[in-house]
């Protein structure tokens, strides 16, 4: 398991949050002011500094169910409400679309450039705030610092740690059926033709070596699929072409989506719910929450503690909260349970 994994599983989950968000803000006809209030609200909470600060020290991945729990209180950091079902749905897309990213990455470290994909999209999305421009670009300048100088075999091992991740997730969405790429297990179909990965060949040519590393003979071989040499590599910088698609928004034209969650993971989920013993792990994932929302101190639990850590989980993610940003009473007009209702 790679401990630089986090930051890219909560960066890119964050940014399909956001697509996915904007896409309903529009085909709901939010009024405009509305509609960027909270993608600016939601996206300053994101990226806040002493936030970041915590996200990218060296951890390892805790549970989805500590994570989710972040999500569930990014996307109500704003006058947005979303009921559970709303919420679940949203979640179950995040991760499919990034899952799906994560398998179709040529090179493991061609997952960065994803990354950057996303925070390009979200620095689109905001609107007359250099000051949140600025805390996205910083997040930008801490992920090249960290992630720039890391070898392909740590790339390699972050893909693994990724893939592990979301291994159990087999969530169908209308999007991936309608365009063939996912089956109706809720697995999904790779390519075997297109770019190879920058730095590579097209397959088709063996070379064969004598004892003192000279070349003696070359067979070719028909690959049987239809590869091509990629153009050029992806920018690595602040600004640049990312060459690569992954990680851009596919909700930019409007179309129904939905998720179905196919039996295996259906049998998944009803044994996490039947699952009531005290989880082992319940003081290690309050420490990680409590790291990541500010340095709360989690006293070392007891049983009767571990009983109750569904309210102290509650409890650290009612301090998720951006300072000076008071809570905005909602009234019918404010309200938007329904917003995810057509996904």
């Amino acid at each position: 398991m790679s401990a630089r994994t986090l930051p890219l599983l909560f960066l890119n989950l964050g940014g399909e949050m956001l697509y996915i968000l904007d896409q309903r803000l529009r085909a709901q006809s939010i009024p405009g002011e509305k509609a960027r209030k909270v993608m600016n609200d939601i996206i300053t909470t994101m990226f806040n500094k002493k936030f970041m600060e915590e996200l990218f020290k060296p951890q390892e991945l805790y549970s989805k169910k500590a994570l989710r729990t972040v999500y569930d209180r990014l996307a109500h950091a704003s006058i947005m409400r979303l009921n559970q079902a709303s919420m679940d749905k949203l979640y179950d897309l995040m991760t499919m679309a990034f899952k799906y990213q994560v398998l179709l990455c040529p090179r493991p470290k061609d997952i960065l450039l994803v990354t950057f994909n996303h925070l390009d999209a979200i620095k689109d999305f905001i609107q007359d705030s250099p000051n949140i421009l600025n805390q996205v670009d910083e997040t930008f300048r801490q992920l090249i610092d960290v992630y720039s100088c890391l070898s392909a075999g740590e790339f390699q091992l972050i893909r693994q740690t990724l893939l592990i991740f979301f291994q159990d997730m087999h969530i169908r969405v209308s999007i991936f059926l309608k365009d063939k790429v996912q089956n109706s297990n809720g697995r999904f179909v790779l390519p075997t033709s297109g770019p190879v990965p920058w730095g590579t060949e097209v397959p088709g040519l063996i070379r064969l070596f004598n004892c003192k590393g000279d070349e003696v003979k070359r067979v070719e071989f028909t690959n049987g699929s239809n590869y091509i040499l990629p153009h050029r590599e992806g920018s690595f910088e602040l600004y640049g072409d990312r060459v690569i698609k992954l990680g851009t928004n596919m909700y930019s034209v409007s179309r129904p989506v939905e998720t179905h969650m196919s039996g295996a993971s259906k049998n998944l989920a009803s044994r996490t719910k039947e699952n009531a013993a005290p989880n082992p792990l319940a003081k290690e994932e309050l420490n990680f929450l409590a790291r990541l929302m500010g340095g709360l101190d989690i006293k070392k639990p007891s049983g009767y503690e571990d009983q109750q850590r569904n309210e102290e989980l509650a409890r650290i993610m009612g301090e998720f909260e951006v300072e000076d940003q008071p809570r905005q009473s909602t009234s019918k007009g404010d309200d938007l349970l329904a917003m995810m209702d057509e996904l």
